[in-house]
């Protein structure tokens, strides 16, 4: 096993080897399960066979709670206690640690938003069967959830590799976070190029055309270069360090 895999296997462990993962777990099925069902109606107000509302409230929920919470801690927790200094003086490169912790938190995350593949199953094949589902969408809004939360896990690393305190990496994650997703209701007040800028950055407006059941390449390539460039920026964070 590569040493990539190695550090990713151990981060993925280290959440389900502390309450962290199973206290995250519950709390977000429990929101998730009150927005959907019970918020303003609920699922049962929309009468109709759609889950537009799953694919409103998931992102927000990931981004705003889930995801600062588990990437708080990926580089902060390691300079904290000075095992930074250990891990990078061992025989693995600096991208195997960025990368392997990275895989490691987004496996946690990836978990989370499989477990909800059980809305679909449950409600609309078996056993409650309320309807005829178009699985477009569906599909199409997971895949726009997957990338969503491969870009949101890069900027919390990014964070995270900036600073050796939990409390602030989880605050500035939030904050940065609800930032991008606000920004596409910001731009609906500004026109001309203002306007269109920050739509073009908002993680909420890149989602809108995956709930459509639209795969845009624009999309992709804007979520999959957020995080590729959030990642280089961690580990320049990682290496400058080494040379501090």
């Amino acid at each position: 096993m590569s040493p990539m895999m190695t550090i990713a296997k151990r981060e993925f462990r280290s959440y389900f080897d502390s309450p962290l993962a199973y206290v995250v777990m519950c709390l977000s099925y429990l929101g998730l399960g009150l927005l959907f069902f019970a918020w303003r109606g609920g699922f049962w107000q929309v009468d109709q066979a759609s889950l537009q509302r799953l694919f409103e409230y998931m992102p927000l929920m990931l981004g705003l709670l889930v995801i600062p919470v588990i990437t708080m801690r990926l580089i902060a927790e390691e300079k904290r206690s000075g095992t930074l200094e250990l891990l990078i003086t061992l025989p693995v490169k600096d991208s195997d640690v960025v990368l392997g912790k990275y895989l490691g938190a987004l496996g946690l995350v990836a978990v989370l938003v499989a477990a909800t593949v059980l809305y679909p199953i449950t409600m609309f094949l078996f056993p409650w069967r309320l309807g005829p589902l178009d699985w477009g969408p569906v599909m199409s809004g997971y895949v726009g959830l997957v990338l969503f939360s491969a870009a949101a896990v890069a900027v919390g690393m990014l964070v995270s590799s900036l600073t050796s305190s939990q409390a602030v990496a989880f605050f500035v994650t939030f904050f940065l976070m609800a930032l991008l997703w606000f920004l596409g209701d910001v731009a609906e007040y500004l026109p001309g190029v203002v306007g269109n800028t920050l739509s073009y950055l908002s993680f909420q407006s890149r989602l809108e055309a995956f709930t459509r059941g639209l795969i845009d390449s624009r999309d992709l390539v804007f979520y999959l270069s957020t995080t590729a460039l959030a990642l280089a920026v961690s580990f320049r964070a990682l290496e400058r360090r080494k040379w501090a």
